[in-house]
This record gives C-alpha cells, structure tokens and sequence, in this order.
C-alpha cells in the first residue's frame, strides 16, 4: 500500500517545487536561531536572501558530525528547551555524543516517514509489528514504534536481543512484520533453525532491514532462510532516525526518499562537488522541516546513489541505492580502497560458507595487510571432519586458494584467508554488528 499517495506519487516538477519553498524558509530559519548558522553563513559570504530555490543549495556551507560533537549539547538547537520534547544522542564511541531533539511537530514528521516506510514494505493496518530495534537513546526503536502506531499496527516493544525471547513471541504472537539489523536477522534464521522450526511455518511475510550495510547477496540469504521479504530501510541520528529512506517491497531496487521533507544531494567526497546523477558519491542531506535542530547539507560520511527515474510501485520520489560504504571505514590496503561490503559479496555466493566473518587489519614491514576469517558451512565442517580438517585437509586448503582467488579478483588486492569453524564468528545481538578488528 501507499500511505500517503497525494505526496509520495507527486510530480518530479511538484516535489522540487515544494523543496525550493522550504529551504528557502529553512536558511532564514537557521540565520536567525542559531548562531553557529549564522557564523558559518557569514564565513561562506551567504545570506538567505541569495537563497531562491534548490539550485541555490551549493552556495551554502556543508555541516559535519564534528562540529555537532563541538557544539554539544545542545548548541545548535533552533528553539527553547521548553519546546523540546525528546532528545536522543549517538553512542559516542569515538568521542562525545550528537545529540538530537525533537519537537511535537518533528515528532510527528517522523512517525509519518516511518509510515510510509511500513506501506513501501508491504505492512497494513492491523499487522502485528514485532520491533527488534534497541529502544533508548537509539533513535532506531522509538523511531520505528511511533510509525507503526500511526499506521495502525499492533506494535511488539520488544527492543533488540534476546533471542529465545524474540522466537517465543514470533510464534506465539503471530508477528506479520519483524524490524532489526541485517545481521540480526541471520542469527535468528540460524536459532530458528537450530531449534527445529521452520520460518516457513511463520506467519512473517517481511523483514524491514537496516543500521548496518548489507548486499543483495545477503538479502538472497536472508530470504531463503526467513521464508520472507526482506527490505532496507535507511536513517542515521543526526538527520531523524531510521525513515530517511526505505525500498518498496515491489521493486528492492533502491529506497525512496522521503523528498518532501529532506533535500539530498551526492558529492565527491574529496573535494565536495556535485556528481552526475547515477554517480557514487557521499550521501549529504539538508532537512527541510526540521524545527528543533534543522541541519544544512550535513554530509553523513555514507557512499551510495541517486535516481530520479519512476518506480514500478508508482511512487515518483527519487530512490538511492543501497550505502555501498562509508567515506570514513573505507580500507586502503597498499592503495588500493577497499569496502567490507565488496568482500562479503564475494564471500555470500559461496555454499562453503555462512554468512558470518571476521576481517583483521594489521601492519607487517610498514605494509598494511588483510586477513579474512570466513566462517564454513556445517557441511562443510563436517565433510573436512572438524578443526584439524579445516586446517590442513586438501579440501580446506583447495576453498581457502579459492576464496584468495575471488577476492584478488573483486578488490584487486591480496588478502590471507584462514578459514574458522561454525559459530566462531561474530554474532549480532540485535545492535550492529563489529566484524572488523583493527591491530595497526
């Protein structure tokens, strides 16, 4: 279903005209409530008044993660603390937090993004919506809960984790839509299984899937094992939460933006420029009906494209493409870029091996090295007859030559391989998954 077919089927000429008229009215709201706006507006020698339509977007200064951490808490707020009604914060695992708040009215421009996105996954009023998200300061699971209220749904609050539990409830509620991580959901297919029951038997019909960078390669995986769809849905903290974006179930072949509320463009992520419509670049954002913290341009550091060609859903906003990286967990590795997302492609088509890994980064004689632990198959643990096996049998040996082959091919750079048992690789428990392991 479409959820709200006036805006999400408008012309390409009514979208970018509702999007002038709303960063016009945003640079003169940023000018005036916010002083880092106002400083930085200055320093680019902009004012709102050169501001006239979308085209006018580049004149204006990009806004980073960086200076939101250097203006934390609450610095660049755009209205009173009285008027703010929530607030979540990041993590902070690489330095102090980015926190964001919400007004009533952002509040319910987020619970109607998210809508939209149950309709895009084939959700209808009535589904009962198991909600695998972390709920806290995570905007990923108060985010999802909100939307799926407005739409009607019959909301699970059952928050990231806990397996058994989730499993329990799969069954015994008879849960039609389940949101988590991509990884996550692996792991349950893989618990599901393990405990003898078929996904096939469960009344789930889709998976609405993001936080983390995943494949088409995956997706395969995901759904021959869950007996269901998967779909990716996109959002980062800064911006609102997850609702920036979200496949429809018709087509998986992007994710529409919600383009009445966010203007998006694609930069070269080195020297800030427009790229060609189709191009990869870097993801940069400016949120048109933002009050409590608007963002100008805010380069989010995700790698991806943009199409304005109409979709076979019939909704005409423009779609971009999975995240293909991040600009900043991009590897080199002797010069050459390389993102995890192209070794787990390689990896995923594989029948010798699970859809777990582990990647290591080290450095010998001042040269950066690679090293990845793939994760057999049961079948295939149990055709080398276990560890020592796995080691040192000519079949072990013959997949670990291959799987160096494949990826010398796909990332042009030599990789080591080391090939480890069933279950050893890391797990997601409903947060994001970390796979890399840096020693340099």
């Amino acid at each position: 279903m479409i959820w709200n077919e006036e805006i999400e089927t408008m012309s390409r000429g009514d979208i970018e005209a509702l999007q002038s008229e709303r960063l016009v009215k945003l640079a003169a709201y940023v000018y005036d409530r916010v002083p880092f706006y106002k400083q930085a507006f200055d320093e680019a020698g902009v004012s709102p008044a050169d501001v006239k339509s979308i085209d006018d977007v580049t004149k204006l200064p990009f806004t980073t993660k960086e200076q939101m951490r250097a203006s934390y808490p609450f610095k660049m707020f755009a209205v009173p603390m009285n008027q703010v009604i929530r607030t979540h914060a990041s993590s902070g695992t690489t330095g102090k937090p980015t926190v964001v708040g919400y007004t009533r009215n952002d509040i319910d421009v987020w619970a109607e993004c998210v809508a939209r996105c149950f309709g895009l996954s084939g959700a209808k009023p009535g589904d009962i919506f198991q909600n695998a998200y972390g709920y806290g300061l995570f905007t990923g699971g108060l985010g999802m809960h909100y939307g799926a209220e407005l739409m009607g749904l019959n909301t699970i609050p059952v928050s990231g984790g806990n397996t058994a539990r989730q499993m329990l409830l799969l069954q015994d509620f008879q849960t039609n839509i389940m949101a988590c991580t991509p990884s996550y959901s692996l792991t349950l297919a893989d618990a599901l299984l393990g405990a003898g029951i078929d996904p096939a038997d469960l009344p789930v019909r889709s998976f609405i899937l993001g936080a983390e960078p995943w494949t088409d390669v995956m997706r395969a995986e995901i759904e021959q094992k869950l007996h269901a769809d998967a779909v990716n849905i996109y959002g980062l903290s800064e911006i609102m939460g997850p609702g920036v974006s979200n496949e429809c179930i018709e087509a998986k072949d992007g994710m529409h933006l919600m383009e009445d509320h966010f203007l998006c463009e694609i930069i070269d992520p080195e020297t800030g420029n427009p790229v060609a419509e189709g191009e990869v670049g870097e993801l940069v954002i400016t949120t048109l009906t933002k009050e409590a913290i608007p963002l100008i341009r805010y380069r989010t550091k995700d790698l991806c494209s943009i199409t304005t060609e109409k979709c076979v859903c019939g909704r005409t906003h423009a779609r971009m493409s999975r995240i293909l990286g991040r600009a900043d967990d991009m590897l080199i590795i002797r010069g050459v870029n390389v993102f995890p997302s192209q070794i787990e492609a390689t990896m995923l088509g594989m029948e010798e091996l699970s859809p777990h890994y582990k990647l290591i980064l080290s450095r010998k004689d001042r040269l950066d090295t690679l090293e990845i632990q793939p994760e057999v198959s049961e079948d295939f643990f149990r055709a080398v007859d276990g560890l020592d096996g796995l080691k040192n049998s000519p079949l072990a040996k013959g997949l670990q030559a291959e799987i160096e082959k494949q990826m010398k091919e796909s990332l042009l750079v030599g990789a080591k391989v080391t090939l480890i048992a069933p279950g050893t690789a890391p797990r997601s428990e409903g947060g994001k998954i970390k796979r890399l392991e840096d020693q340099r």
